[in-house]
């Protein structure tokens, strides 16, 4: 199945690339270690690469397919959703930090609770036990409390994508969001990669709150959920 650029086929390209260490599966399929997520992907739309992933699907759980396709059903498994995400890349440099920004700190395994329950509240995508160690992830505290988080996910070759981007209801409207991915590109900036995320199609509100930190559309890409 041939592809232009990496992003096209985002799960495909982390899968069998820069994330192939998350993995489990063959050439026909793979899906990410379900501690980290719920990510799956075939090779193609062939019945044996189809019948790879339907394989992969836990009793008990779901499979994301993430294509820059519409991607068909896999014979043995049941469409939960479907959904079409804008894909944006960042033009230009990042925003700079703003003046009296509240402190970021760099968060780990021992924030990995307080980051779970934010996650569960604010329903950034996908968060299982391990999603915290995709990478750099990044919090605001006020008096002991986590606010906000934001992070990073998929990676391919010379990109990363900004994730996990989550805020208490009752926190937000305070710019923290904006502060935290503004953190995230310039950390992103200066490991030479190219930041993009995605957002719901339908998210006005998020897609003009990326469009104004530098990010434009790329694509649509196509979510389908499959259970068994």
């Amino acid at each position: 199945m041939t592809m232009a650029h990496p992003l096209d086929r985002p799960v495909w390209s982390m899968l069998t690339g820069r994330q192939a260490h998350l993995a489990e599966g063959d050439a026909r399929a793979v899906r990410i270690d379900r501690g980290y997520g719920v990510f799956g992907v075939a090779a193609d739309t062939g019945p044996e690469a189809q019948a790879a992933l339907a394989a992969l699907v836990p009793d008990d759980g779901e499979i994301w397919i993430v294509e820059g396709e519409r991607w068909p059903v896999p014979a043995g498994t049941r469409q939960v959703k479907r959904a079409v995400l804008a894909q944006m890349v960042a033009e230009g440099p990042p925003p700079p930090p703003r003046e009296g920004e509240p402190a970021i700190l760099a968060l780990g395994e021992e924030d990995a609770a307080e980051m779970a329950a934010l996650a569960d509240h604010a329903k950034p995508g996908p968060w299982g036990p391990a999603t915290h160690r995709y990478g750099p992830f990044f919090g605001i505290r006020e008096n002991g409390r986590l606010l906000a988080m934001a992070g990073q996910r998929i990676l391919v070759p010379g990109m990363a994508e900004v994730s996990g981007v989550a805020t208490w209801e009752d926190c937000r409207g305070r710019g923290l969001a904006r502060t935290l991915i503004g953190h995230v590109m310039r950390a992103m900036v200066a490991r030479g990669e190219t930041p993009f995320l995605h957002s719901y199609a339908d998210n006005a509100g998020a897609i003009g709150l990326y469009e104004s930190l530098g990010f434009r559309i790329r694509r649509e890409v196509h979510v389908l959920v499959i259970a068994k």
